[in-house]
């Protein structure tokens, strides 16, 4: 699939004249991927976006909420009256799935599996569409109460939002990549406030490659995002946090149980969703409306699961809450957010699989200080340590839970045994129960492909213009002697051939000529279309594409070269660049792999 950049979105008006000059050399430099400086820029840029459309997502959720009278910013469910438990959740729910019913599955798709897909496929391409999708059905189900977090719309918010931007100003695709990790990386900094757990979830979730030059804008926007959020939102800390330490050593092997535990509870949180994915054939009400049901019905139980649950959190955090209390909301929130988000809410999971990991550290911490007074350290660090290994599980990303607890207690100290009930709650989701990422389960049963071998994501994150070949003229169909000079003296490597005004074929440049000579001879004329030399099919392929998006032209049209392309914004007319073969790509592809 190729997908065409005409710097124009949605209602986004299109640039200028004199700003479209000005974003020329610009844009230039942003083919080149080593432009650190070029890159830089658009870090801050996204990460500022990122973070006040994460803002502007929050301020929805705590709008909506407050309608009726939920306040804390979409937690604080509790105090509803009895029959509103159920009725919230549930008709909030059938509503959702009525508007949905009346998009395109297509237009449904939102969140984190959303992002990885077309940054993947379509050569991240955020369509505005399932952005507002994301933030309106995001919005409202949160607000209604949905066993959900803001994390994946936040993901999906940032990223649509950057790749938006770089479409709107006709960057090149490639910039469009780093954007969206960018997006991301804000995106996770604005909601948590922590920039570096969001730098490394972009990489390794989003991106799945490590570079120093994309680290940098990605860093940049991470920073810009926390900083947008600490500056204009009220809240500061995620949670209110004392001071953590291990009391003891000896307090290791049961810290390994403890990420066993969170480990199995994710395996379950993981399997329950796939199951509940397999009704995608079931019509979208009847989906929404089963799972608004059903979260409504452990409400009734359980109020403590209606929303995020970070207030939730925050009870166990303090020593608010009985072992019995916390094995309860565990189950209920298990079951909920799994249903909830196998059906295909548009919530995330990282806040509910935080909550799962509080509530499983938290017997942790109970039991510890039953079995092993005076050696046990304070339940509450078995809570800060239970919600990272739950959120490195779930995401398949253990350096960026470890740096998340790190940042969210700002307390270095803690490292280690985060480090290793983060490793085994993975390795006992991975390893043991054999299970990707929750959100790499949804890619492979929705059987998209994301390959993430270096090859693959050398040709995503290189422009066309790295490799292409400028030595190219138009020459048309029907050729005089008086044509055959400026073609000697420019001595092209390729002609393209042309007829009123159509591009037909590529030719070899010197078997053209060579061609030439022999029909001048003999005529005034020569008709190309005659011609016994190799005619080469061709394709179009706009400036702004990657060498991935040239390779899968050539593919879909069987066409042996690419054409790059630029409209005039004066005349519309197509101005041609270059030429790109597959053995030209080749040739770069291995060069660049050996680092030559």
């Amino acid at each position: 699939m190729t997908t065409n950049i005409t710097g124009n979105i949605g209602f986004f008006p299109r640039p200028g004249p004199r700003v479209r000059r000005l974003f020329n050399y610009y844009r230039h430099r942003l083919t080149d991927y080593e432009s650190v400086l070029a890159y830089s820029l658009l870090g801050v840029v996204g990460g500022i976006a990122s973070g006040l459309v994460v803002l502007a997502f929050e301020l929805a959720i705590a709008q909506l909420a407050g309608i009726w009278g939920v306040g804390d910013g979409g937690d604080g469910f509790e105090q509803l009256p009895g029959v509103w438990l159920f009725a919230l959740p549930a008709g909030g729910a059938a509503l959702l799935g009525l508007c949905y019913s009346r998009l395109s599955p297509a237009d449904r798709e939102t969140g984190i599996v959303h992002v990885i897909s077309r940054m993947h496929s379509h050569y991240s391409v955020l369509p505005l569409r399932n952005a507002l999708v994301q933030f309106v059905g995001g919005a409202f189900a949160l607000a209604s109460g949905q066993s959900g977090g803001r994390e994946g719309p936040g993901v999906h918010l940032g990223g649509a939002a950057n790749s938006l931007l770089g479409q709107w100003l006709g960057l090149p695709n490639n910039s469009l990549r780093v954007l969206i990790a960018c997006g991301t990386a804000g995106g996770i900094a604005a909601v948590f406030h922590t920039p570096l757990a969001g730098v490394i979830f972009a990489m390794e979730v989003i991106v799945a490659e490590y570079t120093v030059v994309g680290f940098i804008p990605v860093i940049l926007a991470a920073v810009s995002a926390s900083a947008v959020s600490l500056g204009l939102s009220p809240d500061g800390r995620l949670f209110d946090l004392p001071i953590l330490h291990l009391n003891s050593l000896l307090e290791l092997p049961y810290i390994v149980l403890l990420g066993l535990c969170c480990g199995i509870t994710v395996s379950a949180f993981i399997r329950l969703s796939a199951l509940a994915a397999r009704t995608a054939h079931w019509p979208v009400v009847l989906r929404f409306t089963l799972a608004g049901c059903l979260t409504g019905s452990l409400a009734l139980l359980v109020p403590e699961i209606l929303g995020i649950g970070y207030d939730t959190v925050e009870l166990a955090l303090h020593g608010e809450l009985a072992l019995t209390a916390l094995l309860t909301i565990a189950a209920c929130k298990l079951l909920a957010t799994a249903v909830s988000c196998g059906v295909g809410m548009p919530i995330g999971l990282i806040g509910p699989n935080l909550l799962l990991g509080a509530c499983i550290g938290g017997i942790a911490g109970g039991v510890g200080q039953t079995l092993l007074p005076g050696i046990a350290s304070q339940p509450t660090l078995y809570i800060v340590i239970g919600m990272g290994a739950a959120m490195g599980a779930v995401l398949n990303a253990p350096l960026a839970a470890i740096l998340a607890i790190i940042e969210l207690t700002q307390n270095i100290g803690i490292s280690m045994a985060a480090m290793l009930a983060i490793v085994a709650a993975t390795l006992t989701n991975s390893g043991l129960f054999n299970q990707r990422s929750a959100h790499q389960t949804v890619l492979q049963q929705l059987k998209r492909r994301v390959p993430q071998d270096p090859l693959t994501q050398l040709l995503h994150r290189s422009n066309v213009n790295a490799t292409m070949d400028t030595r190219v003229v138009r020459v048309p169909a029907t050729l005089s002697a008086a044509d055959i000079e400026p073609l000697l003296e420019s001595r092209p490597t390729w002609c393209l051939v042309e007829r009123e005004g159509d591009d037909l074929y590529l030719v070899d440049g010197e078997e053209l000529l060579q061609w030439l000579d022999e029909a001048l001879a003999a005529s005034d004329e020569a008709d190309l279309t005659g011609a016994g030399i190799r005619r080469r099919s061709i394709t179009p392929v706009p400036l702004q594409a990657t060498l991935r998006q040239a390779l899968d032209a050539m593919r879909d049209n069987t066409a042996e070269a690419a054409c790059v392309y630029e409209r005039s914004a004066g005349s519309g007319r197509r101005i041609l660049h270059g030429v790109l073969t597959r053995d030209i790509i080749e040739a770069y592809s291995l060069s660049s792999l050996r680092g030559e």
